[in-house]
């Protein structure tokens, strides 16, 4: 069983999703922050890929992107680093980034890596439905990688079904469809969770973009089976020098 459908089936509610950018603060950052976001109650890892030309991202992670390009991260060294990543992790482990480096990197080849390196899925939010139906789902399938699409309030009804139907591991509703860091009312967002509840999805659904804090979570997961959090998480490892404190201190401030 893949581990993220391990994790939906053991922990219905209040999921825990955190970003970290690869490669920031600094270039051996990578792991050593995956492994205290694990210790410290993160139920599962979004790793992002840093890329010059970060469409979904706001200002804070395209930032800790840019940073980690500096620091000289790119595909190739980022699964160096992640070579021995299942001997620490256990927690799942998704892959965000962009189809230009991926496909520059080779898709098969990525997905290849991605899954001897212990990767459970994908996030490529520039990834078409017709280009994923059409040859790179079934090369994901074909390594074990869960696909999960992300949906904004604009979606309509019949294009979440779709979205839905093709996604695995579970569903990204992205809270507004602006950048990550986004604030966001949930109240105001009422109408869009009843309208997805009231939509028979078949995968968890996770709630992104605007969670900030201990409010904002326990909001988002009033709708949804858990939450993502990002910029926030970014923002409370600028300038620390100690990222294992800085990670526990702002996770406790989350969860408890």
């Amino acid at each position: 069983m893949n581990r993220i459908d391990e994790l939906f089936s053991r922990k219905q509610n209040k999921v825990l999703n955190v970003y970290c950018t690869a490669g920031y603060p600094q270039l051996d950052s990578t792991v050593p922050i995956m492994v205290s976001l694990q210790k410290h109650g993160a139920d599962l890892i979004e790793l992002g890929m840093p890329y010059s030309d970060p469409l979904a991202d706001g200002p804070v992670i395209q930032a800790s992107g840019s940073q980690a390009i500096a620091n000289g991260m790119g595909i190739d060294v980022l699964f160096g680093q992640l070579g021995n990543m299942r001997d620490k992790i256990d927690v799942p482990v998704v892959l965000m980034g962009y189809m230009n480096p991926v496909l520059q990197y080779g898709f098969e080849k990525f997905c290849a890596a991605a899954a001897k390196v212990g990767i459970d899925g994908l996030i490529l939010p520039d990834l078409p439905i017709f280009e994923f139906d059409s040859e790179y789902g079934d090369i994901m399938k074909k390594h074990g990688l869960h696909f999960i699409f992300l949906i904004t309030p604009e979606t309509s009804d019949e294009r979440i079904q779709q979205l839905d139907a093709r996604s695995t591991g579970f569903l990204y509703a992205v809270s507004s469809s602006s950048t990550t860091g986004t604030d966001k009312s949930f109240s105001s967002l009422q109408p869009y969770f009843e309208r997805l509840n009231n939509l028979d999805i078949k995968n968890p659904i996770l709630i992104g973009f605007g969670i900030k804090d201990k409010a904002t979570f326990d909001d988002a997961c009033k709708y949804a089976n858990g939450s993502i959090i990002g910029s926030a998480y970014i923002k409370a490892l600028e300038g620390e020098a100690d990222t294992e404190l800085a990670t526990a201190t702002f996770l406790k401030s989350v969860i408890n």
